[in-house]
């Protein structure tokens, strides 16, 4: 991604605007134009990244064409919020008071009431839709930081119903099923690609006991959205909604990689003061590192992330792919 002065941020948000707002020439062609310009979005992502700053209305609506989000109803929207509280209110109300608490930003933007309206009527749609629907959904842990940067990022609480609920029912509906299966899944397979690109770094974490479900849970849970800066969190997601959700378990292990000297290091910490300091001992020891990541840099992790797909078998990689969303290996 290009990091870059005002004037070649004003032309990639030129160039971005030029293809979102590409004339369509006749309703034939509409299918394969709104693809090649997918496409094209995507690379653009990849390569210079979304200048939100410029444009703040590149990324939602740039993300609404990577969800494939057209219909947003007022009305049925609506209707779903004048049913007032779902069955599961209270386990909504226990969790999104806490929702990205420490984001000055965020509390300024976003308020506690909007969230818990998205996810009543979230859990009220499938409601409706579950004897048509392979898998139910219903509110379950996490759902609370995955629907927050939807409604940071879109500038209608509409907009931001649909594309949340689009993204949860097909790009990681096993994330957020009561087991949580998605995510066990994704931790297992962080731990499988983490002893391929970097072996040194698996076989001390686990000298030490330290599973991914242990260090990472947090992480994979909510798409690295638990890890601040929002921007950073933003920019990262644009390139997980161009390229798959999956990527975000090579994500974390890119920030694993990049506190990688620390982690190492804290083995020789501990060997030199364990014995005469416990607290030195708790202070050095890796768990204390993992629980809560550095600050996201989402530039260098997405970098990182890329060159990993390169070490991965095939085999691994498209189980990779499809552990957010395939029902079969469950």
């Amino acid at each position: 991604m290009a990091s870059s002065s005002p004037q070649s941020l004003a032309a990639t948000a030129h160039s971005f605007n030029k293809i979102l707002n590409q004339p369509r020439s006749s309703k034939s062609k509409r299918s394969g134009d709104v693809e090649e310009g997918t496409k094209k979005l995507r690379r653009m992502i990849l390569v210079e990244g979304i200048p939100s700053a410029v444009d703040p209305t590149l990324r939602p609506r740039i993300w609404k064409i990577l969800l494939r989000v057209d219909d947003v109803s007022a009305g049925t929207f609506l209707e779903y919020v004048a049913r007032g509280p779902c069955e599961v209110r209270e386990k909504i109300r226990n969790d999104t008071f806490r929702t990205l608490a420490t984001d000055r930003g965020f509390k300024e933007r976003v308020r506690e009431d909007m969230l818990v309206r998205l996810l009543d009527a979230f859990v009220w749609r499938n409601h409706d839709r579950q004897e048509t629907q392979q898998l139910g959904f219903t509110y379950v842990q996490g759902m609370n930081v995955l629907a927050a940067p939807f409604l940071y990022t879109m500038p209608s609480e509409l907009e931001a119903f649909f594309c949340f609920a689009k993204f949860i029912e097909e790009c990681c509906p096993l994330y957020v099923q009561p087991t949580l299966e998605g995510v066990h899944r994704g931790l297992k397979l962080l731990d499988r690609c983490l002893k391929i690109v970097d072996p040194e770094l698996f076989g001390y974490l686990r000298m030490k006991n330290l599973s991914a479900e242990i260090y990472a849970f947090p992480s994979v849970l909510t798409l690295c959205a638990c890890t601040p800066p929002l921007d950073q969190v933003l920019q990262l997601w644009d390139f997980l909604l161009a390229f798959g959700v999956h990527l975000n378990v090579l994500c974390v292990i890119a920030q694993l990689l990049l506190m990688r000297d620390e982690v190492m290091a804290s083995s020789r910490l501990h060997q030199q003061f364990c014995i005469c300091d416990h607290y030195t001992y708790l202070h050095s020891s890796p768990m204390r590192l993992l629980r809560t990541f550095p600050p996201l840099e989402a530039v260098p992790v997405i970098g990182i992330a890329v060159t990993l797909v390169r070490d991965l078998p095939a085999d691994l990689y498209d189980e990779l792919v499809r552990h957010p969303y395939e029902i079969n290996h469950m």
